[in-house]
């Protein structure tokens, strides 16, 4: 159908969505437009008149095995420029669709059309179930991805050291599958939240003002008829409604996302400062023709961390407006309306964000040597909180203090930590003692390499990443 809004370039939108994030998320967003564009918006409101129309049909006995295909159709034969071009006329959305059903329909039925409905019994119901439907259907996915294959980053790197870092400093060793697994399990976390607020979200078919005043004239009850009408979509109804569905359902569910999307961020700030100049742990994939700045040949930027935890900067504060819409004027005002459209962007950007890490995480370059070099840059100061808790545990009782003067003083002559101990043989004796009973080891092999005092980062990211595997298999089976 030939229209004004045919054939529209992408570069006259006015969305960064519609044109550059749309250009790198192709597949993504052509997954998503199915549930979050426009055409999404007005097939969904389709499909709850739909379900509607026939539950009242099927009430009056006028429901045979033609009209029941021709309601089947009738989502395809309805187009979305029909619609806005109803509402040039209408200025209101649902009336026109309503309109344009009626005329695909046969006469007789089309005053049963929307019949005892409100406009947001069509539009608080369609959106529970097109955000329930993406989230299901591509975001949760789309997290499961990211999942794992931070898991199987994780588990590659369980064993690799490196240096703790607290304040931008070094602090103790750790190994990078640990720091890793910090992301794997704040992740894992979200996941079963955003699954069940997704699945929680619920419709309305209680009318103008929630009350079935009108329903109550049509139908015994009216109740029971908007279970049923609900139910064929596969929604529940709302505890309570007014004109509106609690907004405390969607709520939840847009609060999550934001949960994971600051995880996000975070993770992306970190693998950012991670491939700084000067700590060069880790390398997005840059392609051979990529260019990292217009004056300086030799840049290779970490712009794609960058561009994550920039949209998070751009997306998450719209929590506000989420936060704002549980308000309405007594049974209903239209304050939410313009704001609540946005949810869609919204999704979107986190997708597109969600969707961007997944890229930097399957491309990660690791370097190991620069790993083992940073880890050993301070010497092995950094083991002088094993010396002070083995020395405190023998007994010493200003352990922290001997030991805070030790490294002052190996700062001062330019000795290790390892030698200036060994300058004492009792303390020394002490340290070999409590090495042997904590690790096995002697003390001059463990205070040979900070890699040995790791803890328990190793063991604590297996199980990390084979309980958080469970959960993943766990999903996606449920998914299937």
């Amino acid at each position: 159908m030939m229209s004004e809004y045919t054939y529209r370039s992408i570069f006259k939108n006015l969305s960064p969505l519609d044109h550059r994030y749309y250009l790198s998320n192709r597949e993504l967003f052509e997954r998503l437009e199915v549930f979050l564009s426009e055409d999404g918006n007005v097939r969904y409101g389709l499909k709850l008149e739909v379900a509607l129309l026939r539950a009242h049909l099927q009430r009056l006995g006028l429901l045979d095995a033609a009209t029941d295909s021709k309601l089947d159709t009738l989502a395809e034969e309805v187009e979305p420029e029909e619609v806005y071009q109803e509402e040039e006329q209408t200025k209101h959305n649902i009336r026109a669709l309503v309109n344009v059903m009626k005329r695909k329909l046969p006469p007789e039925l089309s005053p049963y059309v929307h019949l005892g409905a409100t406009s947001v019994d069509i539009m608080d119901s369609s959106a529970a179930l097109r955000y329930r439907d993406v989230s299901l259907q591509v975001l949760l996915p789309l997290l499961l991805d990211l999942q794992e294959t931070l898991i199987d980053l994780a588990e590659k790197e369980t064993e690799t050291p490196q240096v703790g870092r607290t304040h931008g400093q070094h602090a103790v060793p750790i190994t990078l599958g640990f720091a890793l697994s910090e992301y794997v399990a704040r992740v894992g976390k979200a996941i079963p939240r955003i699954h069940e607020a997704a699945k929680n979200l619920r419709g309305k078919v209680s009318g103008a003002v929630g009350g079935y005043n009108a329903m109550s004239l049509i139908v015994e009850d009216p109740i029971a008829f908007e279970r049923e009408v609900l139910s064929s979509v596969g929604l529940e109804a709302s505890e309570y409604s007014n004109q509106i569905v609690e907004p405390e359902y969607l709520l939840r569910l847009l609060l999550e996302y934001n949960v994971v999307f600051g995880i996000i961020a975070n993770l992306a700030d970190d693998l950012r400062h991670l491939q700084r100049t000067e700590i060069g742990e880790l390398r997005e994939f840059f392609g051979e023709s990529q260019v990292g700045s217009s004056t300086m040949p030799h840049k290779r930027n970490p712009w794609n961390s960058e561009h994550v935890k920039s949209l998070w900067k751009s997306f998450a504060p719209r929590v506000t407006s989420f936060f704002m819409d549980q308000i309405s004027e007594h049974q209903r005002d239209l304050s939410n309306s313009a704001s609540g459209r946005f949810v869609a962007d919204y999704l979107a950007g986190f997708a597109a964000a969600a969707n961007r890490m997944l890229r930097i995480l399957r491309s990660l370059y690791v370097d190991h040597e620069r790993l083992e070099k940073n880890l050993a840059g301070n010497g092995d100061f950094i083991l002088s909180e094993a010396a002070y808790i083995l020395l405190a545990q023998a007994g010493e009782s200003e352990a922290h203090e001997k030991l805070r003067r030790i490294t002052l003083e190996c700062e001062s002559q330019g000795v290790s930590l390892r030698d200036k101990l060994k300058e004492d043989q009792e303390l020394w004796l002490k340290l070999q003692a409590q090495l042997q009973r904590a690790v096995g080891m002697d003390a001059d092999t463990f205070f040979s390499d900070p890699a040995y005092y790791r803890g328990r980062t190793v063991e604590k990211t297996r199980r990390i990443c084979a309980e958080h595997r469970q959960l993943v298999r766990k999903f996606r089976e449920e998914g299937k």
